[in-house]
């Protein structure tokens, strides 16, 4: 069986999950901020029902999706590095730039679930506006990483 193969397949199958989540969840928090603009009968029912999305988009699908990226990742490298043998191509200026790239989209998520816990105790100081901004930082950096693997470049 070519194990690689099905690495990369699974790695990626990871990465669209976690990439789907990432980049809906700042549209939901854009959306539960523009609710505070209304009045308090209905901002409270629709603020609960996106705050019941956010939570569930989080704990279903992100955490899980990033673990399985994670792990279907490092055995990439493993396999890729000939069981643990020859770790030359980890110094390549194509898999640091891969490697910062995941360093920052963890990060980013990690300040999504951590904007989650103050946006569901009403102490978030984002607004609708900064959401949709940042919302496709996610993106940015797969475009990033996606071109670094696939091309292989260097300086």
């Amino acid at each position: 069986m070519d194990y690689y193969n099905l690495a990369r397949g699974l790695h990626i199958l990871a990465v669209i999950a976690w990439m789907a989540g990432m980049l809906f969840l700042p549209r939901l928090f854009a959306y539960d901020a523009e609710q505070n603009a209304k009045p308090e009968p209905l901002r409270g029912e629709m603020q609960a029902l996106l705050r019941l999305w956010q939570t569930r988009l989080l704990r279903i699908i992100i955490n899980p999706a990033m673990i399985l990226a994670f792990v279907f990742g490092g055995w990439l490298l493993w396999l890729r590095s000939g069981d643990g043998a020859d770790w030359s191509f980890a110094h390549q200026p194509w898999m640091v730039t891969k490697l910062v790239g995941v360093f920052l989209l963890a990060g980013w998520h990690g300040f999504l679930a951590g904007q989650r816990k103050k946006i569901a105790a009403g102490t978030s100081k984002y607004s609708g506006r900064f959401w949709r901004m940042t919302n496709e930082i996610p993106f940015i950096l797969a475009i990033v990483m996606v071109l670094s693997v696939t091309l292989e470049w260097a300086f």
